[in-house]
């Protein structure tokens, strides 16, 4: 796991209980972390439309899944132009609306992540005295050939800081609509 600096013993706690990831040899493993200034409820109700990345994902353009929304389900991911790929076959592994995490892993589609399973987690914070959100995403990949583990983990890490920051901002601009009275208050 990279990047175990800086983490407090709650985050770490959250880590070890729903980011079991074994990486093989030939993978890489990283965990991020992002604080959201918004109620937990309303930042899992983005994450865990498993049908709807789009949402909050600003690589994604469109995402159809074929079926029920259960574990098991495929999504068909068209990705927007400018990254290298075009498509993604991503099958939902867990979807917990009690302990609020949501797992894919990544199946097939015309991009160098082979083997790439992810995590998130969400959980309830205060932040500034209100409502708040722990967001914790991990993932496993193979490491493409031609490619270091660094540099592999630096691409997917970006992607995910990039979905993170998207998130936070969807999220925080419900809340504001919302205008959650703060903690003290009730």
């Amino acid at each position: 796991m990279n990047g175990n600096r800086g983490l407090s013993s709650l985050e770490m706690e959250y880590i070890r209980r729903h980011h079991s990831h074994e990486p093989g040899e030939n993978q890489c493993s990283s965990v991020l972390v992002k604080h959201i200034k918004a109620p937990l409820h309303q930042v899992w109700s983005l994450v865990r439309r498993f049908d709807q990345p789009q949402k909050y994902k600003p690589f994604v353009s469109r995402c159809v899944v074929r079926g029920n929304l259960e574990i098991g389900s495929l999504r068909e991911v068209n990705v927007k132009s400018g990254l290298p790929a075009t498509t993604s076959t991503e099958r939902l592994e867990l979807l917990d609306d009690n302990e609020h995490v949501l797992s894919i892993r990544i199946v097939g589609g015309d991009h160098r992540l082979r083997n790439y399973s992810s995590i998130m987690s969400l959980h309830p914070e205060v932040i500034d005295g209100r409502p708040g959100t722990l967001v914790i995403e991990s993932f496993v990949v193979d490491v493409p050939e031609g490619n270091t583990k660094d540099e592999t983990c630096y691409f997917v890490e970006a992607l995910i800081k990039c979905n993170l920051k998207s998130l936070a901002d969807v999220s925080e601009g419900l809340a504001v609509q919302d205008c959650t009275e703060p903690i003290d208050r009730m």
